[in-house]
């Protein structure tokens, strides 16, 4: 069962949410820039992590599982958040050339379909970041925040379940070090640089990238300009070149090692 929007709202709105939308917000931007002119899609309950993509971005919008619940996002202005199915995302095919999934394929009761409707909306250049609580990390145990709950991953299952939808895993990265108690939140920057260099194995959340595997359908009908993927992350566990835009090593920082 899913948590209900009202729920992530709370828990965001509180001192470890803040400081999990910026730890996680930072590793996208570190990924993606700020999205100049692309098309972004927030996919479960992502929009904390999006809000600074949309000042440059084309377009950011809003998908939120029925199961979930919606709410009106960005406060203040026009509605950009809509109510989805999650085997029937309402999107033209390969519209978006980036897809951020938070709080989306845990709780999902078909997490394959779900990742087949982001490889269908996703441009053939396009790259998407599935971020969900890490199997060994203290955020999964931990059922006062709401990646306690559904089903955690490691690395490599998550790779796994990635490639079964098509979508081929080209990096990846971890975060929230701090232990899930409301108290340690102010020391939240503190935890993630520690964290990084002395108990790696030990954070909250895997953050994994994946290109779209064109190789095996496309979708027809619809024309998308070619861009140049820029990686950030670190190539995940046997990954390979995607077949459109071949991926280049970038420079390692300390939370971005070699499997």
């Amino acid at each position: 069962m899913r948590r209900d929007v009202l729920e992530l709202r709370q828990f965001y709105a509180s001192d470890l949410g803040r400081a999990a939308r910026l730890m996680v917000g930072r590793k996208v931007v570190e990924a993606w820039g700020d999205a100049h002119g692309l098309d972004v899609l927030a996919l479960g309950y992502a929009t904390p992590f999006v809000s600074t993509l949309a000042p440059a971005a084309r377009r950011v919008v809003a998908g939120m599982p029925a199961q979930q619940g919606v709410e009106i996002w960005p406060a203040g202005a026009r509605n950009l958040a809509s109510l989805v199915g999650e085997d029937q995302l309402p999107y033209r095919n390969a519209l978006f050339d980036r897809i951020l999934l938070v709080h989306a394929i845990e709780e999902s009761p078909d997490p394959i379909a779900l990742l087949r409707e982001v490889w269908r909306v996703l441009a053939p250049s396009g790259r998407v970041i599935v971020t969900v609580a890490a199997r060994n990390g203290l955020w999964a145990n931990s059922e006062k925040t709401p990646f306690g709950h559904g089903r955690p991953y490691t690395r490599g299952q998550l790779a796994e379940l990635l490639r079964e939808a098509e979508l081929e895993p080209s990096g990846w990265t971890r975060a929230l070090y701090v232990p899930p108690a409301g108290w340690l939140a102010g020391w939240a920057e503190g935890f993630e640089q520690a964290g990084s260099r002395l108990w790696p194995g030990f954070a909250g959340l895997v953050l994994m990238e994946a290109v779209k595997q064109t190789f095996a359908m496309k979708p027809k009908g619809v024309r998308v300009r070619a861009r140049v993927a820029k990686p950030i992350l670190v190539p995940a566990p046997g990954a390979q070149p995607a077949a459109q835009t071949p991926l280049r090593q970038t420079p390692l920082g300390p939370d971005r090692r070699k499997p």
